[in-house]
């Protein structure tokens, strides 16, 4: 099993601990402690604004705001963006030092200090392609014909010479 977002994107859950068998949740008093505290705080925030929406327009154009896509950082000190502010967040996050807040009360107070100072992600940066797949999707793998996993071998013979790989070059990684 592997790790899957529940109601907003960025926190993510081993399925094991959250799904029975069937893929129904589990019983909360069968969740794992710091698991279930999440989730029982997700539940609060699933329909919250976006935070960077917010700060822009305050209390009295909540109605403005965009609802929150994505949740970063620890339970009760979480920052929520929509989809047009998760780039700001992410370029803070790695860019502009929001790194060195990681796991710490002090995020969402750091992320909105910088946003409600002008600070945005560059017009070009793209932040993170999420992709959402229903499970109902994802092929059986009894079901895959091994034929069509094989891989080519190069028709040539050669092998590829891994030492010749530029190991140095920097790539981007989520």
């Amino acid at each position: 099993m592997g790790k899957v977002s529940i109601g907003l994107r960025g926190w993510r859950f081993e399925e094991g601990e959250v799904f029975d068998s069937e893929g129904e949740f589990k019983p909360l008093e069968e969740i794992p402690e710091e698991t279930r505290f999440r989730l029982q705080r997700l539940e609060l925030l699933v329909t919250s604004p976006c935070q960077a929406c917010w700060l822009i327009h305050g209390d009295e154009d909540i109605a403005e705001c965009n609802v929150a896509e994505a949740v970063y950082g620890e339970p009760r000190s979480e920052v929520l963006v929509c989809e047009e502010h998760e780039p700001d967040f992410l370029y803070w996050f790695r860019e502009e030092g929001g790194l060195e807040y990681m796991g710490e009360d002090e995020l969402k107070d750091a992320f909105h200090e910088w946003f409600a100072d002008d600070g945005r992600a560059p017009g070009n940066y793209e932040g993170i392609e999420h992709v959402e797949t229903d499970p109902a999707d994802v092929p059986d793998p009894s079901e895959v014909d091994p034929e069509e996993l094989a891989v080519e071998q190069p028709e040539d013979g050669k092998r590829i010479d891994l030492r010749d790989l530029d190991l140095g070059q920097e790539y981007p990684s989520s």
